[in-house]
């Protein structure tokens, strides 16, 4: 596979630099750039154009690298690679009850929101809703499955309490994968924002909710308590509302979107036999349904 990546990589006359795989599409080149490949032309596409729109914003994204001949990517075959300046910094891996992390990644997500709500028209986006996913495949599987997790009564009446409020919620453009792997830190202060492969138009309200459900599903290895995460919630809520407001009907619906996130992980988990990752997510389902009031103090 190095012999194939160093040959990709003469584009940019970088094949005597030391490679690196980092993830399974992913390799780091050097000390300064990192290449990933892509099967996908029109999610390649997307991404250029997100990232290529930001880095005109001031926002700290990786610099898309030309090829020798002013390509944005190169093609072989059914693959598309594309190279960027890589970005200082690292992943966080530990957060334990460091709430100014909390703070500031409320507002991290605030600012990438404010910088998407203006270069949104710039390109075609996957328009998606959550309602549409709960009402259609999610619900599909678990009725092929029987409803092994959750009764069909439970889950429609879960559903009709989104519903009931989903169209006071804001729609725009979202990350749809925000966790401490896609954002960078050096010595405790953001660096930058990486991998918009899931960038889509949904409600605003999403990016928040996942994030937090993430740092519960990695609670352990993140040394958070349950009782830490409720103060996390807190300071998430007051980082994002230092930039920009969210609405009332966003905060009532923050338990239904996180139930609704964590419904579809148990679904799309049964679905592909796994069933210790469906249990997991059918667990911090629970977990958030029994908490409900709680979350709601929480929010600012």
């Amino acid at each position: 596979m190095n012999e194939k990546i160093q040959e990709i990589l003469t584009e940019w006359d970088l094949q005597d630099k030391e490679i690196k795989q980092i993830y399974d599409t992913t390799w780091q080149v050097g000390d300064s750039y990192v290449l990933k490949v892509y099967y996908n032309l029109d999610m390649l596409e997307r991404n250029i154009k997100i990232l290529q729109t930001l880095e005109g914003m001031n926002i700290p994204v990786g610099q898309i690298v030309f090829t020798n001949d002013g390509k944005t990517y190169v093609s072989k075959k059914d693959a598309f690679y594309i190279l960027s300046q890589k970005l200082p910094g690292n992943n966080i891996v530990r957060i334990g009850n460091d709430r100014n992390i909390a703070l500031q990644m409320g507002g991290i997500i605030a600012e990438l929101h404010i910088a998407f709500k203006k270069c949104e028209n710039a390109a075609v986006f996957w328009n998606s809703s959550l309602l549409g996913e709960m009402n259609g495949w999610v619900k599909d599987n678990f009725q092929s499955n029987n409803w092994n997790y959750i009764s069909k009564e439970d889950y429609e009446n879960i559903v009709s309490e989104l519903e009931t409020i989903y169209h006071e919620l804001p729609v725009q453009l979202i990350h749809r994968d925000v966790h401490f792997g896609n954002f960078l830190f050096e010595k405790g202060k953001f660096s930058g924002y990486i991998d918009f492969d899931l960038s889509q138009r949904n409600i605003r309200i999403f990016d928040l909710c996942y994030f937090l459900l993430g740092l519960l599903s990695e609670k352990e290895k993140l040394e958070i308590t349950e009782a830490i995460w409720f103060d996390l919630v807190k300071d998430v809520f007051a980082g994002y509302e230092s930039k920009q407001q969210l609405l009332e009907a966003e905060k009532k619906a923050v338990p239904y979107v996180m139930e609704c996130i964590e419904l579809l992980f148990v679904s799309w988990f049964e679905d592909q036999k796994d069933s210790v990752c469906a249990e997991s997510s059918y667990k911090i389902f629970e977990f958030v349904r029994k908490q409900e009031d709680r979350i709601w103090k929480s929010i600012p």
